[in-house]
């Protein structure tokens, strides 16, 4: 069986597929229950979680006749939306009901949507559960790849993120020893070809507007820093086993080459198409089969010219520094990520500068000392620390 295999249901895929969307009322959530709507033959909503968004969750509920739903702020206990989910309808509050949720016996596949590393205890049980895992929490598998890809069997967990995607469809069929190098494709973000100088002025109504995709608000602006394409970088060395400095940023602001792979022979394979989340979400949960396109097809006759160009370390230095964390490995990107999830929401909240985003996250980093990656509660103290560490230098900053 080779890694492209889905070995998560003895070789054989239940239909329909029952699914738990995890982060049900974000993004990827919503966008991921359309394509369920869409192929309501194959796919069944049998679970949801949202953090605390209860009239959403009620709403999804009714429509999918959801059968268990989890909604992790506990203090929503009392909202009066509550009393909208239908009564045929388990509810649970809270971290552990989380967990709890994808383990269970009639959950064939857990999607998760939740942003940042609050999604690696879900992740990982959902794993040791083993269930089919479709991944969008890229900051879960940065921090804590060491433990849960070496749980991943053959065709277990699939990435939902577009490069990611992209790079797994390519390898279809292909040995990962034969691996040169991977082009991870990126938009560029709103601030493309900015000097420093210009990027110390922006703000964060500037920072949410992207180019090309609609996405949450911490994901967006981690775009606009390029962060975003840092995890994706320490993603894509995770999951395809591709040292760090094999897998190179490629700046593309048509956003159709959604990412490539570069063969020990030379050869280039590369992955087109709309730039519609619902496709890489879709292929995840049809895998290995392709179904009919949830978006409009691209007509290549009338589309503009593909140009390509190098990511600007200099001027957007949390790239830098999200690659310094994998190459250091250990500990050292949980320290990265909480120091950046702390930074992304400081600036998002008017408290700091886009360039001390970077500041902050460097200098948490250079005053942590990373260790091997031994357990999940190792991970969960880091971060903790991390984030106090990281809180205190932005105190420092905003003087």
């Amino acid at each position: 069986m080779n890694f492209f295999e889905n070995a998560a249901f003895g070789g054989k895929r239940p239909e329909p597929l029952r699914v738990a969307i995890l982060g049900a009322s974000g993004s990827i959530g919503t966008q991921t229950l359309d394509v369920c709507r869409q192929h309501s033959d194959k796919l069944r909503v049998v679970a949801i979680s949202v953090f605390g968004s209860v009239a959403k969750a009620a709403a999804i509920a009714r429509e999918f006749s959801v059968e268990h739903v989890v909604i992790v702020e506990e203090q929503r206990k009392g909202d009066p939306a509550v009393a909208q989910i239908p009564d045929s309808c388990d509810v649970s509050f809270g971290d552990d009901a989380l967990v709890d949720l994808v383990a269970r016996d009639d959950v064939d596949c857990v999607v998760s949507a939740v942003v940042g590393f609050a999604g690696i205890n879900a992740g990982y049980a959902a794993l040791k559960a083993n269930k089919l895992l479709v991944y969008a929490n890229k900051e879960s598998l940065v921090c804590g790849g060491d433990l849960l890809m070496p749980l991943a069997k053959p065709g277990q967990l699939i990435p939902v993120d577009s490069e990611h995607s992209a790079i797994f469809q390519c390898l279809v069929g292909e040995r990962r020893s034969d691996i040169y190098r991977v082009w991870l494709t990126c938009s560029g973000g709103p601030f493309y070809g900015m000097s420093r100088e210009e990027l110390s002025r922006v703000k964060p109504a500037d920072a949410l507007r992207h180019p090309t995709w609609h996405m949450g608000e911490k994901i967006t602006i981690d775009s606009a820093t390029l962060m975003n394409k840092g995890l994706e970088v320490l993603e894509a060395h995770h999951l395809f086993g591709v040292e760090v400095d094999r897998v190179n940023v490629l700046v593309h602001r048509q956003s159709m080459v959604h990412s490539m792979v570069e063969f020990s022979d030379g050869v280039v394979k590369a992955q087109l198409g709309p730039s519609d989340m619902r496709i890489p979400i879709q292929y995840a949960l049809s895998y290995p089969d392709r179904w009919e396109t949830p978006s409009d097809r691209v007509d290549y006759w009338s589309a503009p010219d593909f140009s390509f160009g190098k990511a600007d370390e200099e001027a957007f230095g949390c790239l830098a520094l999200a690659k310094e964390a994998g190459r250091t490995g250990g500990t050292l990107p949980t320290v990265m990520n909480a120091a950046n999830e702390v930074a992304n929401y400081a600036f998002r909240c008017g408290q700091c500068g886009f360039l001390d985003v970077e500041r902050i996250v460097g200098h948490t980093m250079e005053l942590s000392e990373p260790q091997p990656v031994e357990s999940l509660q190792q991970l969960h103290e880091v971060d903790e620390r991390s984030r106090e560490v990281a809180r205190s230098v932005l105190s420092e900053v905003g003087r």
